[in-house]
């Protein structure tokens, strides 16, 4: 914090020059400034854990709540989107882009164009290339998917959109495994351990989240789920930990019956990062039966779209 601290004192320093000039002497500023603006208007106050209000005008997050969100001052922040000539570190780079959830292509972009070094590179992602869609696709019909550590669904391919429940028709903020577990009814009802699979679930959050027990975006799931879920706040007040690992999975699928599925893990990146998720079938029945559900959501892609949608 007194990192924090001494640059909210600096700020105050080149702000003494004039409340409304900026420095004109480095470009990067003002890419910085509106790289920084044009991130904090695309988040929401719900992803963050924060009340929207009543009389929110702003879009996306105030200035003043990514400075708490970051530790840092209010004023210092503005000036920082304001393109003033302050000094930036790496601890308050990296607090910034923890309360404006940035990708790693993002985070590595602020670093840049603070001209400062990344002492700890972000290894969450939230996207895919197109090449590692194609892997998925190349994998059908076994069900296979993209996942970052906090449980959410960067992308998948047909057979798995379809294995608990159309992941389709589910909101994108919606598609992370632990909140679909706890709060979406057919994907509850696919799990035929489902007692022991949610607990598991929340153990394994619980572990890794320990690496990120600070930052917003894992404060805020948990606190979604907390307030959607009272059987996620019995679990959660447990403090259970178990470490990732690869098992037989069983699913009630709701059109093809029961799959016994093997998964596997392959990380794309660094470890705690995003991770290829794969699902081979323990049986050959589960074979014949991802099969047909491979075939269904092939039919549903060709079908013709309802008039007037």
């Amino acid at each position: 914090m007194t990192t924090m601290v001494q640059e909210t004192a600096a700020g105050a320093t080149a702000g003494s020059r004039g409340a409304g000039a900026e420095t004109r002497g480095d470009p990067r500023r003002g890419e910085l400034a509106a790289f920084l603006r044009s991130r904090r208007e695309r988040i929401t106050p719900e992803q963050v854990g924060l009340p929207r209000g009543r009389r929110r005008r702003t879009p996306g997050l105030r200035r003043e709540e990514v400075a708490q969100l970051s530790a840092v001052g209010v004023t210092w922040y503005t000036w920082l989107e304001q393109a003033r000539d302050i000094h930036v570190s790496a601890q308050v780079l990296d607090a910034i882009a923890r309360a404006l959830l940035l990708d790693r292509s993002e985070r590595a972009h602020l670093f840049a164009l603070a001209g400062t070094v990344d002492p700890t590179p972000a290894s969450e992602c939230t996207g895919v290339p197109e090449t590692l869609q194609r892997v998925l696709e190349q994998l059908e019909p076994f069900p296979a998917c993209v996942q970052n550590s906090r449980f959410d669904l960067l992308a998948y391919n047909r057979t798995y959109r379809l294995l608990m429940c159309d992941l389709d028709r589910v909101p994108p903020e919606d598609r992370n495994c632990l909140w679909l577990a706890f709060t979406h009814d057919e994907w509850r009802s696919s799990l035929v351990d489902r007692d022991e699979t949610i607990r598991l679930m929340a153990a394994k959050f619980r572990a890794v989240m320990a690496e990120h027990v600070a930052e917003p975006a894992w404060k805020a799931m948990v606190k979604r789920l907390e307030d959607a879920s009272p059987e996620f706040r019995e679990i959660w007040a447990r403090h259970e930990v178990v470490r990732p690992g690869d098992k037989i999975k069983v699913y009630r699928q709701s059109r093809v019956g029961i799959v016994r599925l093997a998964s596997t893990s392959l990380w794309t990146g660094p470890q705690q990062g995003p991770k290829l998720l794969t699902y081979t079938p323990a049986d050959a029945e589960t074979h014949e039966r991802l099969l047909r559900l491979h075939a269904m959501a092939l039919a549903e892609e060709a079908a013709p779209e309802p008039a007037g949608t």
